[in-house]
């Protein structure tokens, strides 16, 4: 019993020095810095690319919002990857004046796959851009999200994620969960770690990186979350990736439980993916830079699936310990609370405070906020069935209102 104290004590203090950290990381979000000053002033030419698999229904209004940028349109092109489509998709996205390239790979679906596909023939054809934004297609793009791109480039930033919103947020307690996790980790992680020169990440949508970053490999991900292993690749390098509170970008989220575990569990299965893939190469990377920014990038894969089963394991022991008479049933209960209250009710409080500081309106969000807990919970779920059980089927997500940009503007 002496031995397991030991454990306890050892898998106490790992959790709780990672959340202070994380804390107190977290707290620097509130701190408003000054701009960083433009290395040029420079109009730079975009691409928006539109990875899209039977998207018809959405398509045309994202290439809608695009049209409507606050930036000169002969700076800018709208290109659509009709990636395996089987409905209308290319013919309605050319109809609203995108570039259409269609694809056809039964092999290779994912959406790494067909920006690599297509990323390599603009670099064959040396095509004369700058810059490039990604997009999912059920996205709404806000006018000024090119401009305040240009401006991060202009001030030196190579690959930046913008503000991810959600045009959807009351329409179940599922897209509300979504919303509030996606505006927490805007502030609380990524303008958190951009205001103290570590790295954000990217985010899967709404997002630039500069050209000439992967005229060399292409974008070379192999796993099912692309956005995160692009972003560690760049850590892994020394390269800090830059935030965009004012390039915004509105994401559509499930509304049902059933396609917001699957989609979940897609991401999931792809953090193991790049926790098997990159750990040993971010330890070395901090080894050899020694540099904050490496580190943090390393707790990020830590923080995921390997602190989910350190806390099972904990938990765990608590009972062992209870059942052979090493503790008390309030220090059971105790040490229970230690970690039910930090998972499933602070993040109400923190999220009615991000909500507060980021202007969201809080009264049509009081049923997400109540059942937030019940999204977390069911995430913790999604993590220890992916253990033992990982899918990989990609399933659509199914739009059930049509949401143009002047609805959430």
């Amino acid at each position: 019993m002496e031995y397991l104290y030991v454990l306890q004590q050892a898998l106490v203090w790992i959790v709780t020095i990672f959340w202070l950290y994380q804390l107190i990381v977290s707290i620097c979000s509130l701190v408003k810095l000054k701009d960083k000053p433009l290395i040029e002033e420079k109009e730079n030419r975009f691409m928006a690319i539109i990875p899209a698999h039977n998207e018809e229904s959405v398509i045309g209004n994202l290439v809608e919002s695009l049209k409507r940028q606050n930036y000169k349109q002969e700076l800018f092109d709208i290109y659509v990857i009709a990636d395996n489509c089987t409905d209308r998709t290319a013919e309605i996205a050319e109809q609203a004046g995108a570039i259409v390239y269609e694809r056809f790979d039964e092999e290779n679906k994912t959406k790494g796959h067909a920006l690599n596909w297509f990323l390599n023939k603009k670099i064959e054809e040396q095509a004369p851009y700058d810059a490039f934004c990604v997009f999912d297609a059920d996205n709404i793009v806000d006018e000024n999200f090119i401009k305040n791109m240009n401006k991060k480039l202009c001030q030196g930033e190579d690959v930046v994620q913008g503000y991810r919103d959600i045009k959807n947020p009351t329409d179940s307690w599922i897209s509300s969960g979504y919303a509030i996790f996606y505006w927490t980790m805007n502030r609380f992680y990524h303008l958190a770690r951009y205001n103290l020169g570590l790295s954000p990440l990217i985010n899967g949508t709404g997002f630039m990186v500069r050209f000439d970053v992967i005229k060399q490999t292409g974008w070379d991900t192999i796993t099912l979350t692309e956005d995160i292993e692009f972003s560690l690749q760049r850590i892994i390098k020394g390269k800090k990736l830059g935030w965009a509170t004012d390039a915004i970008v509105y994401d559509e989220q499930p509304v049902g439980f059933k396609q917001a575990w699957s989609q979940r569990s897609r991401w999931t299965v792809g953090h193991i993916q790049c926790i098997h893939h990159y750990t040993k190469d971010l330890a070395t990377a901090v080894k050899d830079n020694k540099t904050l920014m490496n580190f943090d990038g390393l707790l990020y894969v830590l923080g995921s699936i390997p602190m989910f089963i350190i806390t099972l394991i904990l938990l765990g022991l608590n009972f062992i310990m209870y059942l052979g008479d090493g503790i008390t049933t309030n220090d059971l209960i105790i040490n229970c609370l230690r970690y039910l209250i930090p998972t499933f009710l602070l993040p109400i409080g923190t999220a009615i405070v991000i909500m507060i500081l980021d202007r969201k309106p809080i009264k049509p969000m009081w049923k997400g906020l109540i059942c937030y807990p019940l999204f977390l919970g069911s995430w913790l779920m999604i993590n220890f069935k992916c253990l033992f059980k990982r899918e990989t089927k990609w399933e659509k997500i199914e739009h059930v209102r049509d949401i143009k940009i002047n609805d959430v503007a």
